[in-house]
């Protein structure tokens, strides 16, 4: 199994995010501060999963209810977004490194982003 490395500073606190390629993958290693943004996101969203589960406790009305799974469903997306982005840029510095498999790089760009396209159906 081959392994490429490149770093890719692609947050504004200047974080470095490296993607190796291991196989027919990009694998992220993100540091703290690019981790940081996501992990907030994802923390916000269980509670958003507490209230959701305390409303159907108490019986709150549906549509109340139904516009809380709206907007986890939509933290949700831009949590998937922000690591796409973040994959998609790892991979795009790999594709433009000649020192690296462009054709690995892309497919594996392009798993993720036909992946992420399902998100919307």
């Amino acid at each position: 199994m081959s392994r490429e490395t490149v770093d890719e500073t692609v947050n504004e606190t200047g974080d470095d995010i490296r993607g190796d390629v291991v196989g027919d993958r990009i694998l992220l290693k993100r540091g703290a501060a690019a981790k940081r943004p996501l992990i907030q996101r994802l923390n916000r969203i269980e509670g958003q999963v507490r209230g959701l589960r305390k409303m159907i406790e108490e019986d709150r009305y549906c549509l109340d209810e139904v516009q809380q799974i709206n907007a986890m469903t939509a933290a949700l997306r831009e949590v998937a977004m922000a690591i796409i982005a973040q994959h998609v840029t790892a991979g795009v510095k790999i594709a433009a490194d000649p020192e690296t498999s462009e054709d690995v790089a892309l497919a594996d760009v392009t798993r993720v982003l036909r992946a992420a396209m399902r998100l919307d159906t």
